[in-house]
């Protein structure tokens, strides 16, 4: 068995080209092809446990790497498919949003806040169910800094690869802008759904 590379249904975005995307997606496309690598490596390693346990731990320490860089693109573009859409005045996640933070642009201002954070990685929004609260977690390489546990809500690629066909890296407030310009928010509202259940 081996992990299949998704399609996304993407449309022309505002602010992000379509060469951008495409050349995202390729990226995508070769975390998807290392984590069946290195899948495929443990295996054969496997038969002769003993005398390759050194390489069996090295390459095992780089799967999370590679395996989250897959998930963590599949999150990200599954939040471009389909269009912008907005977040609807009287879904479960607005009024959770309402209730927490006040209103839309507050909760919004605090994730654009933890984009601004220096350095290359992720900016993932949580949802602690214990707590009843979003969390905002700076993930340096996919595998550093996830909050274990936590449904994702959303995710924001700050690697530069995301950004820099059309933007340069002092502009990536222009990029983290376009990113939520196209942001299809009802698959973001579905993943609050599934996570309060």
């Amino acid at each position: 068995m081996i992990y299949e590379e998704k399609k996304f249904d993407i449309g022309l975005l505002n602010g992000i080209s379509e060469k951008q995307i495409e050349e995202h997606l390729k990226l995508y496309a070769g975390y998807v092809k290392h984590t069946n690598l290195i899948s495929e490596k443990q295996k054969e390693l496997s038969q002769e446990e003993q005398k390759n346990s050194y390489a069996i731990a090295e390459i095992t320490r780089r799967l999370g790497f590679e395996f989250n860089g897959m998930r963590m693109h599949e999150y990200y573009f599954e939040q471009l498919e389909g269009g912008a859409k907005s977040l609807g005045k009287t879904s479960e996640l607005m009024s959770f949003i309402k209730e927490h933070y006040g209103d839309f642009d507050s909760a919004l201002l605090k994730i654009k806040n933890a984009i601004k954070l220096r350095g290359i990685g992720w900016v993932v929004v949580y949802y602690d169910k214990q707590l009843k609260e979003l969390k905002m977690a700076w993930v340096d390489e996919h595998q550093n800094g996830q909050l274990v546990g936590l449904p994702i809500i959303i995710v924001i690629d700050m690697w530069e690869h995301a950004f820099m066909v059309d933007y340069l890296p002092s502009e990536k407030s222009k990029y983290t802008d376009a990113f939520f310009e196209n942001l299809n928010w009802e698959v973001v509202e579905k993943r609050f759904e599934d996570s309060i259940k």
